[in-house]
């Protein structure tokens, strides 16, 4: 019998305008032609291939932001203090003179800020369009303006006012990663061990931060455009990749999560009625398969209005806005938190280098090198962190104990840092590990979760609004930080470790009353337990 009117126009339109990736579709190609088993398991290669290529993406956009902390000593140089070597500039204006430090704050800045403030909206469009699009534009147009960076050497480019444009528009379109690779994630795998899952991938973020340093440090003392242009062109070759490879709705290859079944029940039972014999066919035919919930490249940019109702109201799939965002428990309390913790990470991101070429007397490659130690404590502490908040079922209480042992750490190596390269050494990897620890728990694993909080009945499509809240308000405490460091650094370096000691302790009290909950919930499920 023939297939009914609506049913067979949704599978023929999608023959027209397939959203299975091009790369995807090649290789569905090749594996029907040469390896008949490859279905078999292809739930688990699209999430591997998701997993990978989201780490990928987002080591990608932290390593765009690294080299600007590198060549910063390259661009205040002072030959009148230290002879020049071979090849070696003599500072680069408008960053030569005494104010070099405020004119670096307020670039940090302007970056920093504008990604703050991107955010929010970054989050709002996310959830409503196609992530493939969304995140290949952005890692493309971001490495166009990290390039812009450095071939202002190159064209003899001394405006102040054009590194702060240049670092404007980076920050902007530096605001598609985030909201995009959490959405992505939390869509692909479940809340089994979510921590640590999340605690693993969360180590792109030091991964990039690494790599960037490596790059720009390589070229920092050679010529520091290189810095900045080696980092633009891998990111927009990554953000291609992603274009031909990322498949960023379950649906569009025929996987369907749990939170997918009913539709997917309704489908098949409609199906049935007339085209029992196509099912098998239709089943392993990948590249055919459509799901209206799915956005393509023809779904709006913005999708139209939705109805003033509650957050438990709203139909499965549809997006939230900001405001009903905030009603979600915990959003607030973690987003506030995240303000004063990454201000603390994005002040040693941003400043590590320099005062490690104050402090110890290294040069700016040497010091950029052993400023990665830091990240090498924060992969440590993400995946520390997401552990124990798997096995505890306590979050806050989990970020709350990293972030007080943080603050006698800190206060440690501002002291004993300068003494030795060991004990520096040592002390950089357990500052990473406990600074790095709670930041990298709130910004995945924790978002994820406040995402698919229970009064959202299932809304998988509220995970991106609520990560760009609570990773936006952490984003304007990463602009203060490297700002306020850049003006309390000329009164002493000590003053700028006791204001990220001020800082850990009022993201420890913000996070109090959740930790009362969390004690009280583990309370009375003990109670429960001993009375059964």
């Amino acid at each position: 019998m023939r297939a009914p009117l609506g049913l067979g126009r949704t599978r023929k339109m999608s023959n027209n305008y397939n959203d299975v990736p091009f790369g995807i579709r090649m290789v569905q190609r090749l594996s029907r032609q040469c390896c008949t088993r490859f279905h078999a398991r292809r739930d688990l290669l699209y999430k591997m291939s998701v997993f990978v290529l989201t780490f990928l993406a987002y080591a990608c956009y932290h390593m765009c932001r690294k080299p600007i902390s590198v060549v910063k000593s390259v661009l205040q140089g002072n030959c009148s203090t230290t002879p020049a070597t071979a090849g070696q500039d003599c500072g680069y204006p408008p960053f030569d003179g005494p104010d070099a430090t405020t004119l670096f704050g307020m670039m940090d800045s302007a970056f920093l800020f504008s990604y703050a403030i991107a955010m929010f909206a970054s989050g709002f469009v996310a959830e409503r369009v196609s992530l493939r699009y969304f995140l290949s534009m952005g890692m493309i147009l971001t490495g166009v303006f990290t390039y812009m960076f450095g071939i202002a050497r190159t064209s003899n480019i001394h405006s102040l006012w054009y590194f702060i444009l240049v670092q404007i528009c980076a920050g902007i379109f530096q605001t598609t990663g985030w909201p995009g690779v959490v959405a992505l994630v939390g869509r692909w795998f479940g809340k089994s061990k979510r921590g640590l899952i999340f605690g693993i991938w969360n180590s792109h973020t030091s991964i990039g931060n690494i790599l960037g340093t490596l790059i720009a440090a390589h070229y920092v003392e050679s010529d520091w455009a290189m810095s900045f242009v080696v980092p633009g062109i891998i990111i927009a070759a990554v953000g291609f990749l992603l274009f031909l490879f990322l498949v960023d709705q379950p649906e569009i290859v025929g996987c369907y999560p749990q939170t997918g079944q009913q539709e997917r029940r309704v489908a098949n039972e409609s199906d049935q009625e007339d085209h029992g014999d196509d099912e098998e066919q239709i089943r392993h035919n990948d590249a055919e398969i459509n799901y209206r919930s799915a956005p393509t490249e023809r779904t709006p940019i913005l999708a139209r209005s939705a109805s003033q109702q509650p957050i438990h109201q709203r139909g499965h799939g549809r997006p939230i806005s900001l405001i009903d965002a905030l009603y979600i428990p915990g959003v607030v309390e973690f987003s506030l938190c995240l303000f004063f913790t990454k201000l603390v990470s994005y002040t040693f991101m941003y400043w590590l280098p320099l005062y490690i070429q104050s402090s110890i007397t290294l040069g700016p490659q040497l010091s950029a090198d052993l400023s990665t130690l830091f990240d090498v404590g924060g992969i440590l502490g993400a995946i520390a962190a997401g552990y124990l908040s798997d096995v505890s079922g306590m979050s806050a209480t989990v970020c709350t104990g990293m972030l007080f042992i943080a603050s006698p750490i800190l206060l440690m190596y501002q002291q004993y840092g300068a003494l030795s390269l060991t004990i520096s050494i040592f002390l950089l990897i357990v500052v990473g590990i406990f600074v790095n620890g709670p930041y990298a728990l709130i910004t995945t694993s924790v978002s994820a979760e406040l995402g698919q909080h229970s009064c959202l009945e299932g809304n998988a499509n509220a995970l991106a609004t609520v990560t760009a809240i609570i990773d936006g308000t952490g984003s304007i405490g990463a602009a203060v930080g490297p700002l306020l460091a850049g003006l309390i650094s000329t009164t002493g370096w000590q003053n700028v470790f006791h204001m990220l000691i001020v800082a850990d302790i009022i993201a420890m009290v913000l996070l109090g009353r959740l930790v009362i909950k969390e004690f009280s919930a583990l309370r009375r499920s003990s109670h429960r337990i001993r009375i059964e």
